[in-house]
């Protein structure tokens, strides 16, 4: 794909041109932009994306895997492998780093949009938008950066796969899982080709009106099952988190403590003294707000921080340095929990350029505003120099807004490819606002050539995902990795 121009807020825009993705191009018409579409087609057919061949070179995946550790907790890595060994599913979510080097070697239209790089259907829920409505999005932009649309459309397709595989289904019910996702986000985005820039803009997903629309293609249990988990989303904030996360010890709230998954900063065995890590997170959300828009710079100013701990988040994620942070604002009885996350370089940057961004925190944060509709309003970024001598990048969100996520392994067949419209539909959304919307759409046409290639294409990588997979378990038995299960 070659190296993506870095953006440059001084870059001279001359009349009739805009910057797209960081370069300079012509601001073309609907129906240039639409010969711009048919073009990368012709160039590029769509029946392309179905084929999957291994790289003759292609790195083991195990190794590349293993280079990721060098940056992470160690004593954190054997719980990050034993996750991924639970499945070849759990393996798909942890090996984003593999299948961009895969995806790196496929067909592309050349057409680009602001990238997941881990569109895969775990990374999909509902959480709480500023006006306190429960939407629903894309919820994970570890590995976002600017890259080709067909990459975040292969990665979710796969997975549907991978999730079908899992639970047992057919063939047949697989396929139509995956084609569903095709349909999904080819339609939509012939949708989002018609409407105006900030019909696209503002276009979003709210929770209560999507349950009326699906309660005539869903029965009744798993109508029960959508609510209950709806429900239970809107009781997953700060409140909540206070009450199941801490406790007051001589008089004080406190994080509690559940090694090795949630560790208090005195508790942990790091060489680093608490007060040397409790100085590290306030330079953390000192120096953050500066990122926040002003009004929220304000309101968290009124809030301080008492207590902190190390978090083990995720599946890809785990050995990342992810600190939740408790502050307390008018009282004891009004906490804000932040989590702190590390961010490192996307999986997508050895095969796409670096990023443009300052810093891989900034990075996440520009990606996640522009691809989700709404997003929380404590969302920014900060570059801090640790005790350790390393300068670490963290982005910083609320722990818990209303997250809520659908429950994969429960969804009988026909439920698991509505859920795969769903998040096609959405993931088109996301890539309408950053990309070229009306090239992607004729790029797709209105038949279904794309949806059958990536039939064919997640079924060919759902196989090597399995191989992969049956590398990690070769590891383990052979002591080449440490593992730590169940936890």
């Amino acid at each position: 794909m070659g190296t993506l121009p870095r953006m440059d807020d001084q870059i001279d825009v001359p009349d009739g041109m805009q910057l797209e993705h960081g370069r300079v191009v012509p601001h073309l018409d609907v129906e240039q932009r639409r010969a711009r579409g048919k073009a990368a087609r012709a160039e590029v057919p769509r029946a392309s994306h179905g084929e999957f061949t291994p790289a003759v070179d292609r790195v083991d995946p195990v190794s590349l895997l293993d280079a990721q550790n060098a940056s992470r907790v160690p004593e954190l890595v054997p719980v990050r492998w034993g996750r991924m060994l639970v499945s070849p599913f759990t393996f798909f979510r942890g090996a984003a780093a593999v299948m961009a080097a895969d995806l790196a070697t496929s067909p592309t239209s050349g057409l680009i949009t602001q990238a997941c790089g881990d569109a895969h259907l775990s990374n999909f829920g509902a959480y709480a938008s500023a006006e306190r409505h429960l939407v629903f999005g894309i919820n994970d932009f570890d590995e976002t950066l600017p890259g080709p649309w067909e990459w975040d459309l292969k990665r979710l397709a796969t997975s549907f796969e991978i999730a079908g595989r899992d639970n047992g289904y057919s063939r047949k019910e697989r396929r139509a899982a995956v084609a569903a996702v095709g349909e999904g986000y080819r339609t939509a985005m012939r949708d989002f080709a018609t409407m105006t820039n900030l019909e696209v803009w503002y276009s979003h997903v709210e929770l209560d009106s999507l349950q009326t629309q699906l309660s005539s293609d869903v029965d009744g249990e798993t109508r029960k099952r959508a609510q209950a988990t709806v429900d239970k989303a809107r009781t997953r904030d700060s409140g909540h988190a206070l009450a199941k996360l801490t406790s007051v010890v001589g008089g004080r709230r406190r994080i509690n403590s559940d090694p090795p998954l949630l560790e208090r900063v005195d508790d942990l065995n790091s060489g680093l003294e608490f007060d040397e890590v409790m100085h590290l997170l306030r330079r953390v959300v000192r120096g953050y707000r500066t990122s926040l828009q002003s009004d929220r710079r304000h309101l968290l100013e009124q809030y301080r921080l008492v207590d902190a701990a190390r978090k083990v988040v995720g599946v890809g994620s785990v050995g990342t340095r992810s600190w939740i942070l408790l502050l307390m604002g008018r009282d004891d009885s009004d906490p804000l929990f932040l989590q702190a996350k590390e961010a490192n370089a996307s999986v997508l940057e050895a095969h796409l350029g670096p990023s443009a961004a300052d810093s891989h925190g900034e990075r996440v944060v520009q990606g996640q505003h522009l691809m989700q509709a709404t997003s929380d309003i404590f969302l920014g970024w900060h570059r801090v120099p640790a005790p350790d001598g390393i300068t670490r990048d963290f982005y910083v969100r609320q722990l818990r807004d209303w997250k809520g996520s659908a429950v994969v392994e429960a969804m009988p067949p026909h439920v698991l490819a509505l859920y795969g419209r769903l998040t096609a539909r959405t993931l088109a959304r996301a890539h309408a606002r950053s990309g070229d919307r009306v090239a992607i759409a004729a790029y797709l046409g209105a038949k279904g050539v794309m949806d059958d290639a990536l039939v064919s294409f997640a079924d060919a990588y759902a196989d090597q995902n399995e191989r992969d997979y049956d590398e990690l378990v070769a590891a383990e038995r052979d002591g080449r990795i440490e593992t730590l299960r169940g936890v």
